[in-house]
């Protein structure tokens, strides 16, 4: 496994958990943080201002996934060529385009319409 998949499947992980992250929160203030009470300075479970924690963790995540997403881009490597299948540049310089020469190789439309 190259290190450019693994990169690839962390940033999936990251990129999943962000996005559950930012579903808990609410932007009116409605979300996680309100649900167990509403007060800031309340305590459940350990975790005191459950929304700090939530916004502590969004830009944590966001900013590693910036990262991972820079440090994947370095772990391309640059001598293999990707070779495209749509245009390939030699070949469109070697045949060139031409046109039909005579009445039986172009396409009549009035013939294929019907009329």
């Amino acid at each position: 496994m190259s290190a450019f998949t693994i990169f690839l499947i962390l940033i999936v992980i990251v990129a999943f958990l962000l996005v559950v992250v930012i579903m808990v929160q609410n932007p009116k203030g409605g979300g996680l943080s309100s649900s167990f009470g509403g007060g800031g300075t309340q305590q459940l479970g350990g975790v005191k201002k459950t929304g700090d924690f939530l916004d502590k963790s969004t830009w944590f995540l966001a900013t590693a996934l910036i990262i991972l997403i820079l440090a994947s881009n370095l772990t391309i490597d640059s001598g293999s060529s990707i070779e495209s299948k749509a245009y390939d540049a030699d070949e469109a310089i070697d045949a060139p385009a031409t046109l039909p020469t005579t009445n039986d190789d172009a396409v009549n439309l009035n013939d294929s319409i019907g009329g």
